[in-house]
């Protein structure tokens, strides 16, 4: 399976070293992946791990885009675990033609994380970064840390704020 996550010199992801660079507020948690994601995905896994509901555990897609107006040519959406990503709701929040899932090795190779470990923080490229507006009905939401079985807790604001993301209703429930 492609490439390990990458590390920091003092052992902590790039996604926990950004957060913590940030000033802001976050915690870290730890689960177990040997639990299997059987028929769920890494997120569903994750929620069940950390016993919160699927609504608060976010996970972090790439898609390429189509047709947009400026040159971004990939772009990130962060979508609860309990619903997918509309393709076509993302194409309207990115004012492109269309977008389309990127393969796991691409979207490995653009993060510099492994699928299932993939934070929206901490990037080897900055991506424009497209969140659901259902992550504002909660207080605090997880996403990845940046490795499987790690998961940071912070505020919608808070992310949205660290990775300059916009905000759109692009999660299908």
């Amino acid at each position: 399976m492609g490439q390990t996550s990458r590390r920091t010199p003092d052992g902590s992801t790039p996604a926990i070293r950004v957060l913590s660079q940030s000033g802001i507020v976050f915690r870290v948690h730890s689960f177990d992946t040997a639990l299997g994601t059987g028929d769920h995905g890494f997120g569903q896994a994750a929620a069940a791990a950390l016993g919160v509901h699927e609504n608060r555990v976010f996970k972090t897609l790439l898609v390429a885009v189509q047709g947009a107006r400026s040159s971004t040519r990939h772009a990130v959406g962060i979508v609860p675990v309990s619903g997918t990503l509309s393709l076509k709701a993302m194409a309207a929040a990115l004012d492109a033609k269309r977008v389309e899932m990127l393969d796991a090795p691409t979207a490995e190779r653009l993060t510099g994380y492994v699928v299932g470990g993939i934070s929206p923080l901490g990037h080897k490229t900055r991506l424009r970064t497209v969140i659901d507006v259902s992550a504002f009905d909660q207080e605090t939401i997880f996403v990845s840390g940046g490795k499987r079985g790690v998961d940071v807790e912070l505020t919608p604001q808070d992310l949205v704020q660290i990775v300059q993301a916009t905000s759109a209703a692009i999660a299908d429930h």
